[in-house]
């Protein structure tokens, strides 16, 4: 089964994803985290999500990139799962890889393609993203294009997901 759950920034979706992934049954359980420590805040962010997560028993797996590699960590089981965090910070560090911004299409391919192959290791998958698409600002090409992209992933992987959530101010609402 695949959950996918979008909500602004701090609304709460990270504590709801963590909630769903516990009340699973699933015999191993995995966070997969996708922020790159580059700077003081996002340091401080990465340690406020691991003290949440401690005593919940999920094996963290740190994958900024390539997604489909994390595979080779999780065992070929029925019972597995498997919370992506999050997608939004996934797509920036493939897109903006490496000093090159990748076009967005191709990105958003390769994340697809990369989240199908890590499909294969789980049974049930949670996958969180941003909704980045209502502060009204106007962009530089680089960030219209990542928005985009993330557009596109969101509609994409809702398209395919069993459930979809949309968490504002704490409360989750099922969209389907």
């Amino acid at each position: 089964m695949i959950t996918f759950i979008y909500g602004g920034s701090s609304s709460g979706k990270s504590a709801f994803a963590e909630s769903l992934l516990s009340g699973l049954d699933d015999e191993k359980k995995y966070y997969l985290a996708t922020m790159d420590a580059y700077d003081s805040e996002s340091i401080l962010r990465i340690e406020r999500h691991k003290k949440a997560r401690e005593g919940k028993g999920f094996c963290t797996i740190e994958c900024p990139c390539d997604i489909y590699k994390a595979g080779s960590q999780l065992p070929v089981s029925e019972g597995s799962a498997v919370l992506l965090e999050c997608m939004s910070n996934l797509l920036a560090n493939e897109m903006f890889r490496d000093g090159e911004i990748m076009e967005a299409d191709r990105c958003v391919d390769k994340i697809i393609k990369d989240f199908e192959n890590l499909m294969a290791y789980v049974r049930d998958m949670i996958i969180v993203s941003n909704n980045i698409f209502e502060d009204g600002n106007i962009y530089d090409d680089g960030t219209r294009a990542y928005m985009a992209a993330l557009g596109l992933i969101n509609r994409r992987l809702a398209a395919i997901s069993d459930e979809v959530y949309e968490v504002v101010v704490g409360i989750p609402v099922r969209i389907k």
